[in-house]
């Protein structure tokens, strides 16, 4: 499978024989990034806001999929989890895809370290794509507790602030050191074959932001 980010908290996710996913799709007048021109048959949905529930910028006539529930659309099963802790706090859905046996856990804006069982609720998760340059989702320190907490294989940030973003986030440096490390290459997009070549121990990829024109 193939995991590209567009930019904020939105990445599409292809396998092949499997229907596309594109989660949290932002308007761009709200992100500062390059309109999204794109098609796929999911699209996922965190919370309300224009910056992660922009439909419109995805074609093809997608199955929207914007809270939690079990679904099983194009050979992609996908779990959503609400994790709204007080009645006062905003809904938040995070998904967890199972795409041919690869776990890939979505947090949409999660903003609080969720419980053990609240994690285990997940199941074995593979690839986390994770929010970590605060606001209103986890900054770079509770990111890393989360990272902990989940144990994936892969760690890919999101939600941080970068040369073609405008929202007020953390830049990505600072996660990097609550993980022990330092500043990185970027890759343009992830790809993985199978659950077998996932590394033992746990490693943070960055992936490449879309460029402003």
């Amino acid at each position: 499978m193939q995991i590209t980010w567009l930019g904020h908290s939105c990445f599409i996710m292809q396998n092949r024989g499997m229907a596309g996913v594109v989660t949290d799709p932002y308007d761009p007048a709200a992100t500062g990034y390059p309109p999204l021109q794109i098609e796929s048959r999911i699209v996922t949905i965190s919370h309300d806001n224009p910056a992660h529930n922009h439909i419109q910028a995805v074609s093809g006539d997608p199955f929207i999929i914007d809270g939690p529930g079990e679904y099983e659309i194009g050979g992609v099963f996908i779990t959503g989890v609400a994790t709204q802790a007080a009645r006062d706090e905003k809904t938040n859905t995070l998904y967890v895809f199972d795409f041919g046996g690869i776990q890939v856990v979505h947090l949409g804006d999660l903003n609080r370290i969720p419980g053990q069982s609240e994690v285990e609720a997940f199941g074995p998760v593979h690839i986390a794509l994770v929010p970590v340059g605060g606001g209103t989702s986890l900054d770079a320190s509770r990111a890393a507790e989360v990272v902990n907490l989940i144990e994936p294989h892969i760690i890919i940030p999101m939600h941080y602030a970068t040369s073609a973003g405008s929202t007020s986030l953390e830049p990505i440096n600072r996660f990097l050191k609550e993980m022990g490390l330092t500043e990185m290459e970027t890759l343009p997009s992830y790809t993985i074959a199978s659950v077998s070549q996932l590394p033992e121990d746990a490693q943070v990829i960055i992936l490449e932001h879309p460029r402003k024109g």
